[in-house]
């Protein structure tokens, strides 16, 4: 069997990671796909990169990203597409769709439809790969008493000693706060919906400041942990899970006020070569494939039946979970379509200070 490794390469000034395969007849083509590295990445070449160039003989390029849809909007206004796939955040989608800088799904190309996934699971401009959630976590390692429960624990510094990891944005960080200021979780949109609301999150926000270190990729989050920089931290779940089950590190996921959201693969605006992107998106998104992926980290599926593929033992890691799920929230698309700019902005002058 013929091993496929990485290669770096070198592309209009982008270093890429990618993974040749033998290529197969006048066919072939070359894929780049955008993600967000680290461990995360590693599922999805396990799950979908290797298996689609094994399938079709195509070369998988991989390339990263920060969210950023500027880098969508750049390649769309200037014609120069780096990029033909893309996994992007929920708000981002809805935010592209909405701004024309995102193909439309042409579900005829890829042979399924939006009742083939889950709620919520398939979009005007994006089809969901993963459900997952932002999570804290803390290392029994420094805490060895009774652990934290939930964000108010999160933010007692004076009970559970110890620097706090935290994403630097305000995506998460305000709900957070206000649960932890103790606004039960079907009611967090509704405060954060008024300009009161959001005011109150930054308060909340303003007494957990000085023990903060702000993380900003995903894999910053279990190596602060591990490092012991700080002794609990937001972070997505899959990263904790890796961390524990991959490098024995000797974490504990707290799930209660769990954030949970989807990732989705998205086509920049008329891409000459969006073919080969229905192509790899409908690979994909096959039960198989996304089933596969919770294999090699723990986050959930959008495609229907793809639990069937997934091993037993991790479903319980799941951000789906019974067990999991009894005091959760589901992050609300429109709200940070709508509002991620002026609050970003707010957000980073509060930083700042």
């Amino acid at each position: 069997m013929k091993l496929f490794k990485p290669t770096a390469i070198a592309a209009a000034g982008i270093a890429f990671v990618g993974i040749t395969a033998p290529q197969i007849g006048s066919a072939a083509e070359t894929l780049t796909a955008t993600s967000w590295g680290g461990s995360y990445s590693e599922s999805q070449r396990k799950a979908y990169y290797e298996p689609f160039m094994k399938e079709t003989g195509h070369t998988v390029l991989e390339d990263e990203w920060g969210g950023d849809l500027a880098k969508i909007r750049a390649m769309v206004d200037t014609g120069n597409y780096t990029t033909h796939v893309i996994d992007a955040e929920s708000n981002d989608v809805v935010a592209g769709c909405d701004e024309g800088v995102l193909e439309p799904m042409d579900w005829e190309a890829l042979g399924f439809t939006p009742d083939d996934f889950i709620e919520g699971g398939a979009l005007e401009c994006g089809i969901g790969t993963i459900s997952w959630s932002t999570i804290f976590a803390y290392d029994k390692d420094q805490i060895q008493s009774e652990g934290p429960k939930n964000w108010a624990d999160f933010w007692d510094v004076g009970k559970f000693p110890g620097k706090r990891g935290m994403n630097k944005t305000p995506i998460a960080n305000l709900e957070f706060a206000l649960m932890a200021d103790g606004v039960p979780t079907d009611q967090v949109y509704d405060v954060l919906s008024t300009p009161e609301g959001v005011d109150r999150a930054f308060a909340k926000l303003d007494a957990l400041k000085d023990h903060v270190i702000w993380w900003e990729a995903g894999a910053q989050a279990p190596q602060i942990l591990a490092d012991k920089e700080v002794s609990m931290t937001t972070a997505w779940n899959g990263r904790i899970y890796t961390a524990i089950v991959d490098d024995g590190r000797n974490f504990e996921i707290v799930w209660d006020g769990q954030i949970m959201d989807y990732d989705y693969w998205v086509v920049p605006k008329d891409h000459p070569e969006k073919d080969l992107a229905w192509e790899f998106i409908a690979f994909a998104s096959r039960p198989d494939r996304q089933g596969d992926q919770s294999n090699y980290i723990a986050y959930g599926q959008a495609r229907k039946g793809s639990d069937k593929y997934i091993n037993p033992d991790i479903l319980p890691n799941l951000p789906t979970a019974p067990e999991n799920t009894k005091n959760w929230l589901l992050s609300n698309t429109q709200y940070w379509a709508d509002n991620t700019e002026d609050l970003e902005n707010r957000f980073n002058a509060w930083v700042a200070q």
